[in-house]
């Protein structure tokens, strides 16, 4: 199993991106996906969690401004990220339980900048 995330980039603040996170492999079935992000200088940090029965929850300094959702059928976890700000600046990690093991994809790296 791989996940593959992608969709960073450089952004002004108030902007917004979606990120995604692919998985593959042999999938039989997915317990729970997160995002975490770690900015410079600073540990990693839980962004935003999604369970199997669709429940979520998020960093306080994200909440109102950051969703996380699933496409089943693509094997797909995303976080729309609205309002940005340039302490959203960090590299995104996406993380998910795929047959009751956890894997992490590579960090997609987002930049709120003017």
């Amino acid at each position: 199993v791989q996940l593959q995330a992608s969709g960073g980039g450089l952004v002004q603040p108030g902007g917004s991106l979606r990120l995604s996170c692919v998985a593959s492999g042999s999938i039989f079935g997915v317990s729970s996906a997160a995002w975490y992000r770690q900015a410079p200088g600073k540990q990693r940090e839980l962004v935003a969690a999604l369970t199997s029965s669709g429940s979520t929850a998020y960093a306080g300094s994200v909440k109102g401004r950051f969703t996380i959702s699933a496409d089943n059928a693509k094997n797909t976890v995303y976080l729309r990220m609205n309002s940005l700000k340039p302490e959203d600046t960090a590299l995104y990690y996406c993380y998910a339980t795929i047959n009751h093991v956890g894997y992490w994809g590579q960090g997609t790296l987002v930049t709120v900048s003017s």
